[in-house]
């Protein structure tokens, strides 16, 4: 498969909707100038997802709209005793408008009468806070600030599909540190940079009613080394490229086709990882499994997500084999009709 890396910048679309470029890139320098897409607005998806976890919990935070409705999901994962607390809220015919760029300073301040949340966009972090007070019947209040390092790449795509009106913009941020402190009903819980990483996955897209992907991701440090890697598959035309991404030391080494092995999609078992030029081999072990369903008519989901401990061996450009032991981190296989 061909890896063509975007290193000119220039806008996402030509007026025509078609996109200009395609391929990969290590910052998203494609200006994602939205007035030039050539399909309806309610065909439009756009989501800003941040995950931050440590090995002993975790806090994920979205903000979706997907042309017809809008999304705010809130997650809470302790590795502890393997189990997770989610609440979602889903608002038919509601909108809010997401930040164009996914680096320049911004704020998204969710909308909502029951709770409080926002997510701040400064040089070099990303502020995130939340105010919760019926989360699992407890409450979850905090703050926790990502610390993104402007010298390392990262991973960005610009897919397209045979209908050149269809697109997928994405940009990921696989290893950031995170610092703050959260607090659910009485018991506080620390974020401590040396051994929490935040992830962001920033989205925009127009793509088919019925889609599947699978994505896997996880960072950490080795040897005080940051080290993180990005895998998955299921967006559009890869002929230009793939998502597949090892960073060591914040530098991007292109990985080529990686593929996912499980047994029926089943999350509480092993997931193991390979990659045709031999350079992405791993296992990861569950830690959370989860296996969920929604029929919401137009709208249905059928997704299995699986939070656990990577290890195995990536190979750097140089040839360098690089051994990961029980890293945290996350993959998922997903069908969607939306």
């Amino acid at each position: 498969m061909g890896q063509n890396e975007i290193i000119e910048p220039s806008n996402l679309f030509q007026k025509d909707g078609s996109l200009m470029q395609r391929g990969w890139c290590r910052k998203p320098i494609l200006v994602y100038n939205k007035e030039d897409i050539g399909a309806k607005k309610y065909r439009i998806k756009e989501w800003d997802h941040y995950s931050i976890l440590n090995k002993e919990f975790g806090f994920q935070l979205t903000i979706a709209d997907i042309g017809y409705l809008r999304l705010m999901g809130f997650t809470w994962l302790d590795f502890k005793n393997q189990v997770r607390f989610g609440k979602e809220t889903i608002q038919p015919f509601k909108h809010i408008d997401l930040p164009r760029s996914s680096l320049e300073e911004s704020d998204i301040i969710f909308p909502s009468k029951k709770l409080s949340a926002s997510i701040s966009t400064r040089k070099g972090k990303r502020i995130i806070t939340i105010d919760h007070p019926k989360f699992d019947n407890r409450g979850l209040k905090g703050e926790i600030i990502l610390y993104d390092d402007p010298k390392f790449d990262n991973t960005v795509v610009v897919t397209g599909y045979d209908d050149p009106k269809r697109f997928y913009y994405n940009h990921k941020i696989n290893y950031m540190p995170a610092e703050g402190t959260m607090q659910m009903g009485n018991k506080s819980y620390t974020f401590d940079p040396e051994t929490s990483f935040g992830l962001l996955d920033w989205g925009r897209g127009v793509w088919p009613y019925r889609t599947h992907w699978l994505w896997g991701s996880a960072c950490g440090k080795i040897d005080g080394v940051p080290v993180a890697f990005n895998v998955g598959y299921g967006f559009g035309d890869l002929e230009t490229h793939t998502e597949n991404i090892v960073f060591y030391d914040g530098k991007a080494h292109k990985i080529d086709e990686v593929t996912f092995h499980h047994e029926n999609r089943d999350p509480k078992k092993p997931w193991q990882f390979t990659s045709n030029d031999d350079r992405f081999n791993m296992v990861l072990i569950p830690l959370i499994p989860e296996e969920a369903k929604l029929n919401l008519g137009i709208i249905k989901l059928d997704t299995s997500i699986l939070h656990g401990l990577y290890s195995g061996d990536i190979v750097l450009d140089n040839g360098e084999k690089i051994h990961i032991d029980e890293m945290l981190g996350h993959a998922e296989d997903i069908y969607w009709k939306w």
